[in-house]
């Protein structure tokens, strides 16, 4: 019998699939911030957004790299490659100063960036 036997492959393809599936919220994990509750409507795109997330002790991260503030527009526009298209989304600590998001988002934008979204956390159903 000539028969190409595909059982074992089914398995493997499922393994893999089970391990992709449990790994991939793993990759975007980023910065722990504790975001303020808001009720606006989620915002949906089709690009990879970029990530700047400021702490409650007041340090500045790109996606999961800590910069210093006087250096963040050279590296947004480094990794940017100098699309001012880029959407930028900034992540600030309930804890952290209003008036310090606003200034990083003012440095953000005063550097050409036009697509600058603050993110924030659902608020719960429940309460």
């Amino acid at each position: 019998m000539s028969d190409i036997n595909v059982t074992p492959m089914v398995d493997v393809m499922l393994v893999l699939l089970v391990i992709f599936m449990v790994t991939a919220p793993l990759i975007t994990a980023g910065v722990d911030v504790d975001l303020p509750k808001a009720s606006a409507t989620q915002m949906t795109g089709q690009d990879e957004p970029l990530v700047v997330s400021l702490t409650k002790d007041g340090a500045v991260y790109i996606m999961d790299t800590e910069v210093d503030r006087d250096d963040l527009v050279t590296k947004l526009q480094a990794i940017t490659e100098n699309k001012q298209e880029t959407r930028i989304f900034v992540k600030g600590d309930k804890a952290v100063d209003y008036g310090q998001v606003m200034d990083l988002m003012g440095r953000i934008n005063e550097a050409g960036f036009n697509k600058v979204a603050l993110i924030a956390d659902l608020p719960d159903k429940g309460k």
